[in-house]
């Protein structure tokens, strides 16, 4: 499959196939996780229907499944392997396919994006926001690394990988008026209650 950006590539290919392998729910990690989106969703629930965007092999999906069993769980990754295992889960319907190909066909109480942002291309951004936007209903939860104005990083000894910036900041100006701030925190890689390297989440309702 040809594809729109590097970054795509790069994670589709063998270096994703190589995070997907170093990945594992453990269940430390699972029940770290599963507290992180309880204190996340506090302000969301009940979310009867969620979409994630890059759900990797389902961490958060099942966190969310843990916090709320009864929700109905979407998820796209761009990773054909890691799909195939978040898909293997059994609690939600996983496509396989780049956010940048992807148009929503029906709406969700809540979409969400995990660390995926921060590998990015920055051009794309703002495709990305659209597709959050217009597949939820209410909530949209952003949880990434943040840097008030935009820094590269050099990733694993690659450059043009990942990228710090105000996600949150640049939607709510996006949908200036659609959007608010509903709820936001940071969670710190020395929490053994949360498992997560220095994340920061926000919280985005709909108005």
């Amino acid at each position: 499959m040809a594809y729109k950006t590097e970054q795509e590539a790069f994670w589709a290919g063998e270096f994703g196939d190589a995070y997907r392998e170093r990945c594992a729910l453990e269940p430390a990690l699972v029940a770290a996780r599963t507290a992180c989106m309880a204190r996340m969703l506090a302000k969301a629930a009940p979310v009867e229907s969620a979409f994630e965007v890059g759900c990797n092999i389902g961490l958060n999906l099942v966190a969310l499944n843990r916090v709320s069993p009864q929700t109905e769980l979407e998820a796209i990754e761009i990773n054909e392997g890691a799909a195939r295992q978040a898909s293997e889960l059994g609690i939600a319907n996983i496509t396989q396919t780049s956010v940048l190909e992807f148009t929503p066909e029906r709406t969700y109480d809540l979409t969400m994006i995990c660390g995926v942002l921060i590998h990015l291309n920055p051009e794309v951004l703002p495709q990305v926001y659209d597709v959050l936007f217009k597949a939820s209903k209410r909530h949209i939860l952003l949880f990434e690394y943040y840097n008030p104005t935009p820094v590269e990083v050099n990733y694993r000894g690659h450059e043009g990988r990942l990228f710090k910036r105000d996600f949150a900041g640049e939607m709510l100006d996006r949908y200036k008026g659609q959007l608010k701030l509903a709820d936001y925190g940071f969670f710190y890689h020395r929490d053994p209650l949360s498992w997560s390297d220095d994340g920061t989440w926000f919280l985005l309702e709909k108005v």
